[in-house]
């Protein structure tokens, strides 16, 4: 196994950890900064308001990405033990 064998695993993981989390992170945000503008507009200063709906919307997000977070995840465990007699020998 080669440096550069590993190094190009180890990006792809990289890359699709990161695919994977975006969704959710994007919701988060989106529903994070959709609260604080209700917050500043409406003068409520109380922390824990936002907690709530950026729950509720990760796990919306969550449901509807899910297949394919899973898909994508057993695609990429699938090449790389695919992978494995070519790495090896």
């Amino acid at each position: 196994m080669t440096p550069t064998t590993v190094i190009e695993i180890g990006r792809g993981a990289v890359e699709i950890t990161l695919m994977i989390s975006a969704p959710l992170f994007l919701a988060a945000l989106v529903t994070g900064l959709v609260i604080s503008i209700f917050q500043a507009a409406t003068q409520i200063n109380e922390s824990t308001l936002s907690f709530v709906p950026k729950l509720i919307a990760i796990f919306v997000t969550l449901v509807l990405a899910g297949p394919w977070m899973i898909t994508l995840m057993t695609d990429y465990m699938r090449r790389l033990y695919e992978s494995i007699p070519g790495i090896i020998g």
